[in-house]
Parts: C-alpha cells; structure tokens; sequence
C-alpha cells in the first residue's frame, strides 16, 4: 500500500482552497465564502402575500429579491448588490430545477425577479443565460418563453454539447444513453468512466447562480442546488441513479470540480411552496406555503435548511412505515469545506 499517496477527497480539498484563496483578489466576490469561521449566513425572506392558491404573486417576489440581495450583500441599492456578485464582462447562468415541472420545480416568477434586478442594474441581457439539462425539460417549464420576454438565452447541458476533456471519473459502470458523449462505443479501454461537462459551463458561464426549489428527493434527501448542479452539468449520469450511497459520494465530488463550484456567486433557495413529498411528479396535497426565499453564497446551508424542511413536514404526516430519508450527502460537502452542513452553525438572518 502507498500510504504517500493523497486521497481524492484531499485532493478535492486541497483544490477547493486554492481557487477560494484566488478569487479573493477579484473586484466582484466569485467563490463561496471560505470555511475559517466555521459557520455560514442564510438571508430569509418572508411574506405571507407572496403565494395564493399555491401560484406566486410576482410583484411581491420582486420586492422579496430586493430586499433578500441588499440584505446579504450589506448593500443600500440592488445595484451595489449585485456588483459585489458579478463583474460587467460576466456570463452569468441561472441554474434551474426544471423537470419537475412550472409547480413543484424553481418557479419563473423568481428567476423572472432575479434577472429583471440584474437588468436593470445595468448587466446586458445578452450576457444572461437560464439553464438546465435538458430542453425538454426546459420548455415543459416555460423557460424558453420566460427567456424571450427578458431578452436572454435559456439553454440546456444537452443541446450544448458535452467537453471531452473537461470531466469526472470513476470506475462506476456505465448505462449510456443516447446523448452522452460516448453513447454508441464499445465499452472497452476506459469508455463510460467519464462524465463530461457541459460546454455551456466550459466556453460560455462564468459565473453561476442556483436557484432550487424546496423539493423532496428519494436519494439526496432534497432536490436541491448540489444535486441540481451535479447532475445537471454532467452527462453519463445514469450509472449513479437509484444508488443513495454513491450519490452521496459523487455528488460533492462533481461539484467540485473546476467549472462548477469555483463559478457559483449566488444560491437562491425557492421555499414559497415545500413539497415534502412526489419528487418530481407534482402533488400538492403533499405541499406547504412558506412564502420564503432564502439567499447565501453557502449551497451546502440552503440544503441543509430545505432538507430540515421536508422532514419536518413529513414528519407530521408520518405514515407506519415511511423512514426519515438518511444521507450522508450533506455531511460530505462540508468534510470537503464546500459548507456548512450542521444546522447549529447556520446563521439565519430573518426579513422582515
């Protein structure tokens, strides 16, 4: 055994401070907060207007985003926020939960208020970009047509193509499918080990924000901006689906990797409505209003808080035999200092 040589998960880390320590130079903040206190900052949001009926009331999410940027930015104006998030030459990507569909996936009418304030602090909207996985997916959520309104792009990992060599590897075996770079070579010398980024993460976005909805997952715990991100930037995917303790694993380990991460400035947490249970099929019998939206550079915190959300809820409709949903997904994110996991070491910062 050579006991010299480092772990993945060392590697990872060690990867992971030396492009924190390197965005600290640059005039806009580009990496997620470091990990020397310990601790991370939520901003929430709260409105009770802000739902009815389960739809949004847009002009109260507007006014929710303004107050939720100039609150976790420490900024008196929307513009001073967001120059403190991205710089003028910045492609920036809005990273949407988009398979589930308009109701229980990230809702328009906050992304609708996200880009309409970057806009209208002067960012050029042909540097904007709304983005998923697949198109398909994108469309049944009525992206496209949100994106022609504004005057942005919205486009999916799919359609633009997959970075030979840009990728994640492991011996995982693989299930191609029609779409992956490798789909249709035989699996010999190494094919089917890669899970390629999409070129739309490295030629086109330069910075990343999430915005997830509060939505349960059957194998993460929650549907959320670590598992959307991971899952939605990578092809050949499939091999890791149905395995909750490989996910756990691979996900964090996807996200750190160099055109993922290192490009987040913004995590949205959509929690106007949490669905506790249905995954991606739409049951709002299974659904609570929370009229909430949470914002930190911290994604680890914003799962964290959703995950406590969805098993709380849960938990009061608790059938005979359904069992809290354990990962240790969470838990491994912060082992590698991407954030803060531990809900005791979550600053929430209320508004109003």
């Amino acid at each position: 055994m050579n006991w010299m040589r480092p772990s993945h998960w060392m590697i990872v880390a060690l990867g992971l401070a030396m492009w924190s320590r390197a965005g600290a130079s640059e005039s806009a903040s580009s990496t997620l907060p470091t990990t020397s206190t310990n601790r991370a900052s939520v901003t929430v949001v709260y409105d009770p207007a802000a739902t009815e009926a389960f739809s949004a009331n847009r002009a109260v999410v507007r006014k929710m985003v303004e107050s939720g940027l100039m609150a976790l930015t420490g900024k008196s104006t929307t513009e001073e926020a967001w120059r403190t998030l991205v710089l003028k030459n910045d492609v920036v990507g809005f990273k949407v939960t988009s398979g589930p569909g308009p109701v229980s996936g990230t809702r328009t009418s906050v992304v609708r208020a996200l880009v309409e304030s970057l806009i209208q602090s002067g960012f050029s909207p042909d540097r904007i970009i709304i983005w998923d996985k697949r198109m398909a997916d994108l469309r049944n959520g009525g992206w496209p047509g949100l994106a022609t309104d504004l005057g942005i792009r919205c486009e999916g990992s799919e359609e633009s193509d997959w970075d030979p060599t840009k990728f994640y590897e492991s011996p995982m075996p693989a299930r191609l499918i029609a779409g992956d770079l490798e789909f249709g070579l035989k699996l010999k010398d190494g094919v089917g080990r890669r899970s390629h980024v999409t070129k739309l993460l490295t030629q086109k976005i330069s910075k990343i924000i999430t915005v997830a909805p509060v939505l349960s997952h059957n194998f993460t715990g929650v549907n959320g901006h670590l598992t959307g991100l991971a899952l939605g930037s990578v092809d050949n995917s499939l091999r890791f689906a149905g395995e909750p303790d490989r996910l756990a694993e691979v996900i964090p380990e996807i996200c750190a990797l160099d055109d993922l991460m290192p490009k987040v400035v913004l995590g949205v947490s959509d929690a106007l409505i949490c669905q506790y249970r249905g995954e991606e099929t739409t049951l709002l019998h299974y659904a609570k209003a929370f009229n909430e939206l949470r914002f930190s550079r911290d994604l680890v915190a914003l799962d964290s808080l959703a995950m406590a959300d969805v098993e709380s809820a849960r938990a009061e409709q608790r059938s005979g035999t359904e069992k809290p949903r354990l990962t240790d997904l969470y838990a491994n994110a912060e082992l590698i200092e991407m954030g803060v996991a531990n809900r005791d070491r979550i600053d929430i910062h209320r508004i109003p």
